[in-house]
């Protein structure tokens, strides 16, 4: 049984929440506020956190930041009363995964929450085997990546996302379509894929703003290059 943690001090979104999740077959774990949130999330290690941006003493985008350093991976649901895309992107900046405003219906965060566990719709027999493409290596089994032997610590998503570019090297995707086949959403704000192409390119272009690699084909969407390009983007970066 998968376990996620809830980390909010409105008692009824708590209430609400652990209870769509218990009926769907998942343990809830609550909290009030960041500090407890915190004690739990390092105790028990849970398979997901829903986590209030707004939270009495530290923010949860406090939280957010200390578990990412901690090099975690654990998927993170935002929430939020601030509905704007810049809201929306900072949390995802800060490495969230996922974000609703509220109000919000349970039910769609219990969707979303699957959708996140699913990891990607990753499934045994369906390629875990190594995806190379070129110097980049990634490891569905154990979700680590390398790009020309130097291993990169991903989020959930942006592994997600990575590895189904990598699976489909040299197309290119809208977002719209990225959206439906790494989220499992035929819904959301393009932003959320925007900002996880943009963290990618942090950690794996020599100059994210003038990307090589993950580059954006305009009218089109997202692409990866092919292992040849790839393999000759870096050469030239070495030079």
């Amino acid at each position: 049984m998968a376990t996620v943690l809830v980390v909010d001090d409105e008692e009824l979104v708590v209430r609400s929440v652990a209870a769509y999740l218990e009926a769907d077959g998942v343990h809830a774990r609550v909290a009030g506020d960041a500090r407890e949130g915190e004690r739990i999330w390092r105790e028990s290690r849970p398979d997901a956190v829903v986590l209030d941006v707004r939270l009495p003493g530290a923010s949860g985008l406090d939280l957010l930041r200390r578990m990412r350093l901690d090099a975690d991976r654990t998927p993170v649901v935002l929430l939020s009363g601030l509905d704007t895309v810049d809201d929306r992107i900072v949390g995802l900046e800060f490495g969230a995964d996922d974000y609703l405003t509220k109000p919000f219906s349970p039910r769609e965060l219990v969707l979303r929450l699957h959708a996140l566990l699913r990891r990607g719709d990753i499934h045994p027999g369906d390629g875990l085997s190594p995806v190379v493409v070129g110097p980049l290596t990634l490891h569905p089994a154990v979700r680590t990546v390398s790009l020309a032997g130097a291993e990169q610590t991903l989020a959930p998503r942006e592994f997600d996302l990575l590895l189904f570019l990598a699976r489909h090297a040299g197309s290119s995707f809208s977002t719209r379509e990225l959206l439906r086949r790494v989220w499992g959403w035929d819904f959301g704000d393009d932003s959320t894929v925007v900002v996880h192409v943009r963290r990618l390119r942090r950690k794996f272009e020599a100059d994210p703003s003038s990307p090589v690699l993950l580059t954006t084909v305009r009218g089109t969407g997202y692409r990866l290059g092919t292992a040849d390009e790839l393999t000759a983007a870096l050469a030239e970066g070495a030079r």
